[in-house]
């Protein structure tokens, strides 16, 4: 286990965790940290995954030798689906060793290291192993990428509660103002959203990501 480590999620899947991710990197990167990125596992992709190349142009920065040995991507699977499935199509399997000392070179060589999960906390990696599963296994902390859309209070509050079940760290909320669509609803989402967390869990820090325009 390493303390230096984050795991990125989302109340489901397309609610921007790439650029989430990159855009937590540069904010702990102004704060002085040697910040590295890793996705766990890539699905609809062949040897280059797509969310490192959002990464790395978020962080204004060109493929590193890391990107290059995919230690910051050590699982892409062809097919765009749940790792479980992808890994299925692909006639293959999941190897989680690897992944895991993937992590921990990245983890030994910066100050912190934010890995993005594909999907929500409740994807399935294998046929009884979910992402959840994992992240409790390696007592990483979480950041929860969230946003304005209409059920995203309710998708929300659902995944802070499997994580405080699970005794997860939550130390942040991502609101990804790019779903902004309904200014009434969004404004709602995240006026609510906000208090919820400043009253049920006050170490929570509730951070309001703008459109990025890359």
């Amino acid at each position: 286990m390493t303390d230096n480590i984050i795991f990125i999620s989302g109340i489901g899947t397309n609610v921007g965790k790439s650029y989430a991710t990159g855009w937590l990197a540069n904010l702990l990167m102004a704060q002085g940290n040697n910040v590295m990125t890793q996705k766990l596992i890539q699905t609809g992709n062949i040897d280059i995954s797509e969310d490192i190349t959002i990464h790395r142009r978020i962080m204004k920065q060109e493929y590193n030798e890391y990107d290059e040995k995919h230690i910051t991507a050590p699982a892409i699977f062809s097919y765009p689906a749940s790792p479980h499935l992808a890994a299925t199509i692909d006639h293959t399997v999941i190897d989680f060793y690897e992944i895991e000392k993937a992590t921990n070179t990245l983890s030994s060589m910066y100050d912190m290291v934010l890995v993005e999960g594909a999907g929500g906390l409740m994807v399935p990696l294998t046929e009884n192993y979910l992402t959840i599963d994992y992240i409790q296994d390696h007592n990483y902390p979480v950041a929860l990428v969230t946003n304005g859309s209409l059920g995203a209070i309710n998708h929300t509050l659902l995944s802070f509660e499997a994580l405080k079940a699970r005794g997860i760290l939550l130390p942040y909320v991502i609101y990804n103002s790019f779903f902004d669509e309904n200014e009434i609803i969004a404004a709602d989402n995240k006026k609510y959203m906000m208090n919820y967390f400043e009253a049920q869990s006050p170490q929570t820090k509730f951070l309001v990501m703008p459109q990025l325009y890359i």
